[in-house]
């Protein structure tokens, strides 16, 4: 689930460690909520794995993740834990760190907790399935102030093809008040990761991809 390095390969113009989950996704051409149940379950499960061990990654988003191979069947990783920090149970932070687009609001508020990176996740979730982050703005402040009075759009495009079932997982995950927020375990027990008849094995629009 966390990558270790073992090798990095150089050529003129990039260090190679693994594909990433978005270039995967266009190269496979096929993609399908069942699909992106698959990886949320991994995604999710680091951040369970994180906080079982009392670290905040505070850094998750797609380019975090990379596949171990380029198998079909290659494991989803995380990397990237220069951000991540140990905290202590009803510890709270306020230094604003990540990327804009994943932020969760009480990050903004500098003033958080563990809850954070359900948030994030959440947010990852909501572009795996509809290709566009769902707080969008020119600057980082605009961002900002949709994060803290947006609201989540499931009317566009392709939202209504999909899943019911995914809509109410994104819409726990994305609960602005931390202390109401599905945790991480609880998003490994919902329907739509946990039974394979939930999330439809349909393509999604190509425009997702």
């Amino acid at each position: 689930m966390v990558v270790g390095i073992k090798g990095a390969y150089e050529d003129d113009v990039s260090v190679h460690l693994g594909g990433e989950l978005f270039d995967r996704i266009v190269q496979k051409g096929h993609y399908s909520e069942k699909e992106a149940a698959k990886l949320m379950k991994t995604i999710v499960g680091v951040v369970e794995a994180c906080r079982s061990l009392g670290v905040m990654h505070r850094d998750l988003k797609p380019e975090n993740f990379l596949f171990h191979t380029h198998d079909e069947d290659a494991q989803l990783k995380a990397i990237d834990f220069g951000l991540s920090v140990f905290y202590k149970p009803g510890q709270y932070l306020s230094d604003v760190v990540g990327n804009p687009y994943y932020v969760a609001p009480e990050v903004v508020h500098k003033h958080y907790g563990p809850e954070i990176d359900v948030w994030s996740a959440g947010v990852i979730m909501y572009i795996l399935l509809s290709g566009v982050p769902p707080f969008w703005a020119e600057s980082d402040s605009g961002i900002f102030r949709q994060i803290l009075k947006g609201k989540l759009d499931f009317e566009s495009e392709p939202w209504p093809q999909i899943s019911e079932s995914a809509k109410d997982l994104i819409k726990k995950m994305l609960d602005r008040r931390p202390q109401q927020r599905i945790t991480a375990h609880q998003v490994l027990c919902h329907p739509w990761i946990v039974d394979d008849r939930v999330a439809p094995d349909r393509p999604l629009d190509s425009a997702v991809i």
